[in-house]
């Protein structure tokens, strides 16, 4: 199934979009480059203007900006702790924006996007491992107790 950025041919009623401009192949996308943690390897993509985009489609070190010192450090990535984008990208290794990496030099925050780019940036972060064993951080939800009024009981 090809991947279309132009939108949906149907309504969220069901009625049907009538597309006033016909389709080009500017509007044709891409499948995702679902960079993964590996020994480095960047592929160039034609991209519209006669320019290119790299993708990373594997990523062994990470660039990052250390705010106390105020430099740039190289880091060597070790796994994928936590990824917003998508809760199995996890265990598939996957870095996108958001993600959170285990490095040699502690856990670091990806801060761009390395399928659009090429590279992998990223900040530190205080990021803590729960004491699971899982990689994933998970969640408390506190259910709220509904309050309902007794229609017996009511004064007169």
């Amino acid at each position: 199934m090809s991947i279309w950025l132009q939108g949906s041919k149907r309504k969220a009623s069901g009625g049907r979009y009538h597309h006033s401009k016909p389709k080009k192949k500017m509007h044709v996308g891409r499948a995702p480059a679902l960079t993964k943690v590996g020994e480095t390897k960047v592929t160039r993509v034609k991209a519209l203007g006669n320019t290119s985009k790299l993708r990373a489609l594997a990523a062994k070190t990470v660039n990052v900006y250390d705010s106390k010192k105020k430099k740039n450090v190289k880091a060597v990535i070790e796994d994928v702790m936590l990824n917003p984008a998508n809760r199995h990208y996890v265990r598939m290794d996957v870095i996108t924006r958001g993600a959170i990496l285990l490095t040699d030099k502690g856990y670091v925050k990806v801060t761009n996007r390395p399928g659009q780019e090429g590279i992998v940036n990223g900040v530190f972060t205080d990021y803590k491992e729960e004491k699971g064993g899982t990689k994933i951080k998970r969640t408390v939800v506190k259910k709220k107790k509904k309050k309902h009024k007794d229609k017996k009981n009511k004064k007169k």
